[in-house]
């Protein structure tokens, strides 16, 4: 058992909307390793990061993402900085890895730079643009096919998602 397809891309790309539409597309369940993640801590992540730190937030984002791709037989959703484990990096080979990518003001726009993020304390546009600066060429190099979604609607991404895949 594994994942039709896995959404990999930085904060405000739209993996989550977008892998909830995608899953109901095609009739499959949806799973957010985010979600898992704070499933298991039984609080936020952004609470996880605050009061355990990212060393432990890390250790149950790994968890999270190994269980799903072994166990997972619908639409799965990383979060942003799961592709930077090694280990993850490895265990997606052989998986159907979609990069949602987005640029920096749609990115700002759609993280809502308010909102409790929990790397992009400080200066958050900053943070966002240097997030996205090391990042991308990790999503990249994990993924067999890249889906911007900068100027789409969801709906529009799910449909080029399947364009992608064939």
């Amino acid at each position: 058992m594994s994942p039709v397809v896995v959404l990999v891309g930085p904060p405000g790309a739209g993996k989550s909307t977008v892998g909830r539409l995608l899953a109901e597309r095609l009739d499959l369940p949806f799973r957010d390793t985010d979600a898992e993640v704070e499933a298991r801590a039984g609080k936020p992540v952004g609470d996880v990061f605050v009061d355990d730190g990212e060393p432990a937030f890390r250790a149950l984002e790994r968890a999270a993402v190994g269980d799903a791709l072994s166990r997972h037989d619908g639409v799965l959703a990383l979060g942003g900085g799961a592709v930077l484990d090694p280990g993850t990096q490895a265990a997606l080979g052989g998986h159907r890895v979609v990069l949602l990518d987005v640029e920096l003001p749609a990115a700002a726009r759609r993280v809502g730079l308010d909102r409790n993020r929990p790397l992009l304390l400080g200066n958050p546009r900053a943070q966002l643009r240097r997030l996205l600066e090391e990042r991308r060429p990790v999503y990249a190099s994990v993924a067999c096919a890249t889906v911007g979604t900068d100027a789409r609607t969801p709906e529009e991404v799910v449909d080029a998602v399947l364009e992608v895949l064939g």
